[in-house]
């Protein structure tokens, strides 16, 4: 299986969380990772919290979205994972949700346990494995 961790782009500040929109910085943040995405996925299902920043960044790889209200900010690795089907056979998932959730969740994949590692907006981890996670790209919009 291939989990790519997606955190949201650059959004908005607002009094209302998941109404939150993207700037016009973060539009571009999505549609370059997307761009890179897409070249490098030949398929993949995509779930995303309901907050709309996080809609919004799904948006931009162009394929059918499954919101997963388990996904809002705050979400527990085990959401995480459960709404990503880790680890599910010869597939590609996109998880697009928030920080700290999906930095807790890469540590958790990689060393085990849960620790505070950070993901800049707009930037992924892309694991594979079939239980045994390898991490095959870390990827930050600023470097596209």
């Amino acid at each position: 299986m291939d989990l790519i961790l997606w955190r949201h782009a650059d959004a908005e500040e607002g009094a209302i969380d998941l109404e939150r929109n993207l700037t016009a910085k973060g539009r571009r943040q999505a549609e370059e990772v997307a761009a890179w995405l897409r070249k490098r996925l030949d398929d993949c299902e995509v779930v995303a919290s309901p907050a709309a920043r996080a809609q919004q960044t799904a948006e931009a790889l162009k394929k059918k979205i499954t919101t997963v209200k388990s996904l809002a900010p705050g979400a527990s690795v085990s959401a995480i994972l459960k709404a990503a089907g880790w680890p599910g056979g010869d597939r590609a998932v996109v998880v697009v949700g928030h920080q700290p959730d999906l930095g807790s969740a890469a540590a958790y994949l990689v060393c085990g346990h849960e620790a505070d590692w950070r993901l800049k907006k707009g930037a992924l981890w892309w694991i594979a494995g079939d239980g045994r996670p390898i991490v095959r790209a870390v990827v930050s919009p600023d470097l596209l």
